[in-house]
Order: structure tokens, then C-alpha cells, then sequence
């Protein structure tokens, strides 16, 4: 079902422009758009050199929101493609005043046009879209040719950490860390029974254990 565009959105969006870069999207070609540098100014943005912590495919925010109270002395960049969806996020964190969190209105192919090389400490995947179909499995954010991406972003020793519901994306996921170079020190096929001190529970996650669904967690690191 398509959603519906969310009312006076580009408004709503402008209002909240102190905390969110919109993507440019005068350049079509994905690959071409990676390379014209945008980066952002962390420093500037957050007043300090606190680590960042990147979470891609926020959703509406309830993850990275609710992680950033719990972490002040960390920074967070919240990444969201659909801007419908986002300013959901968007409108939580200037109501609860969180400091530590802006967001990314792009696609995830174009991160690297946004920050400087090594200058991340984790990434969060939170129930990426699992694509099971063959022809879409170069779009997966676990695809080796995203996590050269990501890898570009991490610093040496830098983290992933990923939840999922489903058994043969997480599967997927495990060979595409080993393909990419990365190592994978923890994975869980059942987190409600292996609960993670500090771990928030997203939107999707809620649902998918309320179904009685089993949740898969991976950390992998930047070798």
C-alpha cells in the first residue's frame, strides 16, 4: 500500500532544518552523486568530538532517539531516505530537545559524500528491508558493495551491529561480513531470551516479538 504524503511535509521538514541535511538530488546518477563531497561538520553540528554512531534506515526515530538519552557523550547520525517517514523523527528529537542526534535525508549508496574517511565508530542495521528476492540482493544494506561503503565510513575496529527478523537475511548477512573483509565476534538467533543491557527496542521489533518471531543479532567489526 503507498503512503500517503504526510501534510504541509516540505514545511514541516524546512522547520527542522537546524537538525537534518536533505540529500541533492540534481545529480541522478547514484555513483557520480557519491563522489561530490558534502561533508558534514560534525564538530560544528554537535559543539564537540564526541565518537558518532550511525544508524541507517531510522524509521521514525524511536531507536536512535531513545539511544541518545541513554549515551549524552555520544554523537548520533541518523540516516532516513523517505522523507515521509522521517519527519516523524525528525519532529521527535526538536520536541524532547535531544541534542545528540541529526539526521541524513539520503540513500545509503551516496554515504560517502557525507563524511570523512574513518570518522565513525559504529553503524546500526535495525531490520533493514531483506529483499528475499534474487534480482534485489545487491540492494540488501548488508550487500558486500554497501559494506565497502560503510567500511570506507568506520574507523579501524570500528562496529556494525544488526538486528533482524529474518533467518535467511541474517544468514545472508553472516557471508556477506566474511566476503567484505569484516569479523564477526557476536551473533544471536534469539534476542528476547539473550537480552543486551543498554539495547533498545525498535518499532518493528516490538511487533515482530508481540508475534512471537525469533530476532537475529550480528557485530561484526572492521577488520
Amino acid at each position: 500500500m503507498r503512503m500517503h504524503k504526510k501534510s504541509h511535509l516540505e514545511e514541516r521538514i524546512a522547520a527542522c532544518a537546524d537538525i537534518v541535511t536533505v540529500a541533492d538530488l540534481n545529480e541522478k546518477n547514484m555513483k557520480i552523486s557519491a563522489d561530490i563531497p558534502d561533508i558534514l561538520p560534525l564538530e560544528k553540528i554537535f559543539g564537540n568530538g564526541n565518537p558518532v554512531y550511525l544508524e541507517i534506515g531510522c524509521g521514525k526515530g524511536k531507536f536512535v532517539n531513545d539511544t541518545a538519552k541513554l549515551n549524552p557523550d555520544i554523537n548520533f547520525v541518523a540516516v532516513e531516505k523517505i522523507s515521509n517517514v522521517l519527519i516523524e523523527a525528525l519532529e521527535r528529537t526538536k520536541a524532547e530537545q535531544i541534542h545528540n542526534v541529526y539526521y541524513l535525508n539520503c540513500a545509503a549508496e551516496v554515504l560517502g559524500r557525507y563524511f570523512e574517511k574513518s570518522t565513525v565508530s559504529r553503524i546500526y542495521l535495525n531490520f533493514s528491508n531483506p529483499l528475499p528476492k534474487e534480482g534485489y540482493k545487491k540492494q540488501r544494506l548488508t550487500h558486500t558493495r554497501f559494506l565497502n561503503i560503510y567500511s570506507a565510513l568506520l574507523k579501524d575496529g570500528g562496529e556494525i551491529f544488526q538486528k533482524t527478523d529474518d533467518y535467511a537475511f541474517y544468514l545472508f548477512s553472516l557471508e556477506s561480513y566474511k566476503e567484505a573483509g569484516y569479523k564477526v565476534i557476536d551473533t544471536c538467533e534469539n534476542l528476547a531470551a539473550n537480552p543486551v543491557d543498554g539495547d533498545i527496542e525498535t518499532e518493528h521489533e516490538k511487533l515482530f516479538k508481540e508475534r512471537g518471531k525469533p530476532i537475529y543479532r550480528i557485530v561484526a567489526v572492521k577488520a
